[in-house]
């Protein structure tokens, strides 16, 4: 039964996507907590809307209908009055993912979605959009609070900041709960118990520290982790690495520690996008079938693990008033010493009504901080960059980053990047 009118809405922009309806389980679980009344999922894809919408309304009504879910292609629709803003968008789709990828594959580099070449097209496509989405926020839900799950999401996160910081927003991704999650799952204990010290930016971050009910378990977890990434045929980084800086790293570090074997693999493999297309369209084909009300197994092989859980949880601790802790993309604000305050970084932050407060972390090794410094500092030139349509902000990005062209090659790889994305990149024309 749909909740009374106190209850909460919320919008998901970028509804269509095949992630939607894990999200949509996750809510159903919650909704009494919650006390969501509305669910709005809005795509500018009216064929994909449909199929994933209409799985979506067997799902609730299979599940008694806590709560109302509406469908729209009209964005002004989907934000007015709503208490929390989902952006899960694709701009361009899965057809641009396969351009990045193929980008750096012409110039043998790292081809991938969120970082290097790959993920600086997807910056510059997808910023200005989700600027657009909280200038809507601000006129339709002013108080509403923006969670972005959309790729890069730290990137995206510090731009909103600099470039729309009327909003309250915060970068969410399912990479820290999976560390988290497989931390419990390996010792043992409620995921709720463990405490994770983590730092860095999105997808370019190392847990530093764990603890259970506050044992220090650290020991403990780095040393299981060795032994996995001894035993592992393609692991991130070197072992050795991890002993030196007494650290786990995200996996996306692999294509800084181990670039070349990655630019050696994506030479011979299908792109990450050519799988996901093959994924997708045997996912939205079952979505489609009017008798599934459940989700498939299929799903996991989309990648995306704990996404509504880390969602879910968040809005709760934001709703209730929790005080819970969770690793997200916001301003740091002093929590991470010998950074300027203003830098949206990856950390832990206690969370409740008024929003994330940011736990003071521990320096990360000089390895580790010299690269973050690296990259955020791609990142500040990328946020501008999209934002404003600078071509020398974007050529300093390119040359700033670590895995970028270097200053002899940004010019024509820029020119092929906005050959490529030119009807996504407005901001450039």
């Amino acid at each position: 039964m749909v909740m009374g009118g106190d209850g909460i809405k919320v919008a998901v922009i970028g509804g269509g996507s095949t992630y939607t309806p894990e999200l949509v389980s996750g809510l159903i679980a919650g909704a009494e907590r919650l006390r969501l009344r509305e669910l709005w999922l809005m795509d500018i894809d009216p064929r994909r809307l449909e199929i994933v919408g209409g799985f979506a309304r067997r799902m609730v009504q299979a599940s008694g209908e806590p709560f109302l879910l509406e469908t729209t292609t009209e964005r002004p629709a989907a934000l007015a009055g709503a208490s929390f803003v989902i952006t899960q968008i694709r701009v361009g789709g899965m057809a641009a993912r396969h351009q990045d990828e193929l980008l750096g594959r012409r110039w043998g580099l790292v081809g991938q979605e969120t970082t290097g070449v790959g993920g600086f097209a997807k910056a510059l496509r997808t910023i200005p959009v989700i600027l657009s989405v909280a200038q809507d926020m601000q006129g339709l839900c002013p108080d509403a609070w923006l969670i972005n799950f959309a790729n890069p999401s730290g990137l995206v996160t510090e731009a909103l900041h600099r470039y729309r910081p009327g909003v309250r927003m915060i970068g969410l991704c399912n990479g820290p709960i999976g560390v988290k999650m497989a931390i419990a799952g390996r010792l043992g204990v409620e995921p709720r118990a463990v405490q994770l010290e983590y730092l860095g930016l999105n997808h370019l971050s190392w847990a530093t520290g764990a603890t259970v009910n506050g044992r220090d378990v650290w020991p403990e977890v780095l040393s299981g982790y060795l032994e996995h990434l001894r035993t592992e045929e393609d692991p991130v980084c070197p072992p050795y690495l991890v002993e030196l800086l007494g650290a786990i790293p995200s996996g996306y570090l692999r294509y800084y520690f181990r670039t070349a074997a990655v630019v050696a693999h994506q030479a011979t493999h299908p792109t990450r996008a050519e799988e996901v297309m093959k994924i997708e369209a045997e996912l939205l084909a079952q979505y489609a079938d009017p008798r599934l009300t459940a989700l498939p197994d299929e799903l996991m092989l989309r990648g995306g693990a704990y996404y509504s859980t880390a969602a879910v949880q968040l809005i709760e601790s934001l709703r209730s008033n929790l005080g819970d802790v969770h690793v997200l993309n916001v301003r740091h604000g002093g929590a991470a010493p010998g950074w300027p305050e203003d830098w949206v970084c990856e950390l832990p932050c206690r969370v409740d009504a008024l929003g994330p407060h940011p736990l003071p972390a521990r320096p990360l090794p000089l390895l580790a901080d010299g690269l973050v410094r690296a990259v955020k500092t791609y990142e500040l030139l990328a946020a501008e960059a999209a934002a404003t349509g600078d071509r020398a902000a974007a050529l300093q990005a390119l040359v700033a980053h670590p895995l970028g062209p270097g200053a002899d090659r940004a010019p024509q790889l820029l020119d092929d990047l906005l050959r490529v994305n030119a009807p996504h990149l407005p901001q450039f024309s």
